[in-house]
């Protein structure tokens, strides 16, 4: 294992605070000292041939202009696939009145200071500046490199600031590890793991992703209340939705616990919801109504006698049902085992699906299969949701600059204030949400977006605005409870319709997970957030995406015995080849829908998601001749033959381009929406259905995913 030359180190922080020198005479001497003090190879000296300097100082790159004039530009040192370095250095103090003079005689004096005083606004601005010309730097990279996964913006001697994204498309890069880590102190390069980090930032970037850290956690996780639901099941004593409803409450006290929602005894370190698990593997017998009690505290909050401490109230729907289901031994053994993972290190992302999987008996099996990987899902949202509203924050920045350049600060607070309110206003719907996974992705895209404000705002010496002051901004009685009345981005905002009843409690509890692992992360812990921890926004809703209608009469053959057909989905292995087939006993009811129309959505800023790809040849078969029927009648511009995601696509087309009614006020709210499909979206009869819309004032980007826009 490399490690660090501590004695190098703190030789090069000693000498780096004491300089007052230039950015260029003193970057490189920096870079490369630390590289060799944390165990990297430093950079090489620059080739020739430009396509050979992949790990270099003043690589240079050619800017691409929208006129098709083309210009030259350096980056101060950058290494390919890892990072790029932008070095600025600010004066630590202001010349004295003599060495301006002599310097204006044409006397040498000391080296030139840097461009502004260090904590100044402007130092701020040259530091914002310094990270928008590295994106620049990345945006103009070969076409043979990939975007590197950090920037980093050096004030040589005072601090690095590191950004990172790992999605490859170079659009979003974000406070790394999070807003209140992201900027190291000289000092904090002594930290170990700090070193560890910029280490891996040099050598290996790619580990740092949070996503392939918890990948395998969540997975282990999953597979082990699989067990336990399988186990449940065949005891035949509940019901599914019953089962997977205390398997979430376990799970969410697991995670409580971890980041201290639960706290330890008074004077204990071991976790109290893991200790009692453990007992409980000896006295079963006591394993239910010690859960019962618990989760009554939680849900009501109070003082707690087996954990000798008052808890925080919960509430939200989670806990109102505090039923908890008898195990065996061994099942209270897998639950402990799960309580002794890292629940800070569980992806949101991707465990809704695998809990899902965990869950379902028919998708049981999958659970070590291929899931939608994080970064296809950010393919899609960040350039539906997040390069609208950051173009909107390059807006915001602006207008609060020539502010500053006036001498207006309020000005500039209340630009950056007023943005801040937009984006904890903005909606995301996906119709076809399942189990949260885009809507977690947009949303912790959108609080990384809400941390660069929160800085501006804080640097600006304000606060995010109270709701109570702005009641035109969209809102909820219950949001404006949290944050202390102040502006957020939460769970509130983001939108799920689901047909699968057992999905949408899971996509609920993915956002708060999500949401709550953000502002203790942000905001120093959990003793920071607001009671109750989690609300019933009721965002998230079992609903048809497609169809609305008055009542849907069950079909039954001649004898009067319902109608059915396979459910599409349940296979079994044949008794002889052993190859997998339809399972026969696997059937749904037919029904006839009366009064068919088109279903309501919510009124949002932005629509993203993946629906379920059924070819239309094949919608009859998969969702039956009634459903189809009513499909198509409640879309007459919808051919037959199209697929049915261009039922969804018709759907948000049409919000689109609609018209407020004549007495509303404003304008429509919907600004983009995105989906992933086939490549048979440019067949004939799908086809038909983006050529009707495209008659009208739309802007389109084809692309795999493609985000839609108004004209």
């Amino acid at each position: 294992m490399v490690e660090t030359n501590q004695s190098a180190l703190k030789a090069l922080i000693s000498e780096a605070k004491e300089s007052g020198g230039s950015e260029l005479a003193n970057y490189q001497t920096f870079v490369s000292d630390l590289a060799r003090a944390l165990g990297a190879d430093r950079p090489a000296m620059a080739k020739e041939e430009n396509r050979l300097n992949d790990y270099v100082y003043e690589r240079q790159v050619t800017f691409r202009h929208p006129n098709g004039s083309t210009s030259s530009g350096r980056i101060d040192c950058y290494k390919r696939d890892c990072f790029i370095l932008e070095a600025k250095q600010s004066a630590k103090r202001q010349k004295e009145r003599a060495s301006e003079q002599l310097e204006l005689a044409g006397i040498e004096t000391t080296q030139k200071l840097g461009q502004a005083k260090r904590g100044t606004k402007t130092w701020d601005k040259i530091m914002v500046a310094a990270k928008k010309q590295a994106e620049g730097y990345a945006r103009a990279l070969p076409d043979d490199h990939n975007y590197p996964p950090f920037l980093l913006i050096a004030d040589i001697g005072n601090v690095i600031e590191v950004y990172a994204d790992f999605s490859g498309q170079g659009r979003n890069y974000a406070h790394f590890p999070d807003r209140q880590s992201f900027r190291l102190s000289m000092d904090d390069l002594l930290d170990e793991e700090v070193q560890e980090r910029l280490r891996a930032i040099w050598t290996d970037p790619q580990s740092l992703d949070p996503t392939r850290i918890s990948a395998v956690v969540t997975e282990d996780i999953a597979k082990r209340l699989a067990k336990i639901a399988k186990n449940l099941e065949r005891k035949g004593d509940h019901h599914p939705k019953a089962i997977a409803e205390f398997l979430m409450r376990c799970l969410f006290t697991m995670f409580a616990e971890d980041v201290r929602l639960i706290p330890p005894k008074l004077g204990e370190d071991r976790k109290p919801f893991e200790a009692m698990l453990e007992r409980m593997i000896d006295a079963p017998e006591a394993f239910t109504p010690a859960l019962e009690s618990l989760w009554r505290t939680m849900d009501e909050g109070g003082f707690h006698s087996g954990l000798e401490q008052s808890l925080k109230r919960f509430n939200g729907e989670l806990f109102r049902d505090c039923q908890a289901l008898d195990l065996d031994p061994d099942d209270i053994r897998e639950l402990w085992l799960a309580a002794r993972k890292e629940w800070r290190d569980v992806e949101p992302a991707i465990f809704g699906t695998l809990l899902e999987r965990a869950l379902d008996s028919r998708e049981r099996g999958k659970l070590g299969a291929h899931f939608t990987p994080r970064v296809y899902v950010e393919r899609l949202v960040i350039p539906t949701i997040i390069e609208p509203l950051r173009a909107d924050w390059s807006e915001a920045q602006a207008l609060a600059q020539d502010c500053l350049s006036q001498k207006d600060e309020r000005g500039a607070l209340r630009a950056v204030q007023a943005f801040h309110r937009q984006l904890c206003s903005t909606r995301v719907l996906d119709p076809a949400c399942g189990t949260g996974n885009f809507l977690y992705v947009a949303f912790e895209l959108m609080k990384k977006l809400e941390g660069e404000v929160l800085e501006a705002i804080e640097n600006l010496g304000g606060q995010p605005s109270k709701i109570s002051d702005h009641p035109e901004y969209w809102t909820t009685g219950k949001r404006a409870q949290r944050a202390q009345g102040r502006f957020t981005v939460d769970p509130g905002q983001f939108f799920g319709l689901e047909i699968n009843p057992r999905a949408v409690p899971i996509a609920d509890l993915v956002l708060w997970i999500g949401y709550l692992k953000w502002q203790i992360r942000t905001f120093g812990g959990a003793s920071e957030l607001s009671e109750p921890i989690l609300d019933a926004y009721g965002t998230i809703k079992e609903q048809d995406a497609i169809l609305a209608f008055d009542k849907q009469e069950l079909l039954r053959n001649e004898d009067g015995t319902p109608m059915t057909r396979w459910d599409g989905e349940t296979m079994k292995l044949h008794p002889i080849t052993g190859e997998q087939i339809p399972d026969p006993d696997a059937q749904v009811e037919l029904h006839r829908y009366e009064n068919p129309r088109r279903a309501e959505w919510p009124e949002v800023e932005f629509i993203v998601g993946n629906p379920p790809f059924i070819g239309g040849k094949d919608m009859r078969a998969e969702l039956g001749d009634g459903y189809a029927e009513a499909a198509w009648k409640a879309r007459k511009g919808v051919p037959g033959g199209a697929d049915f995601v261009m039922h969804f696509w018709d759907e948000a087309a049409t919000r689109l381009l609609a018209k407020p009614p004549a007495k509303a006020k404003g304008e429509n709210p919907l600004r983009r929406f995105g989906f992933i499909t086939t490549n048979s979206i440019t067949q004939t009869f799908s086809r038909r259905v983006v050529e009707k819309h495209m008659t009208r004032s739309c802007r389109y980007r084809w692309s795999m995913p493609c985000p839609i826009t108004r004209g």
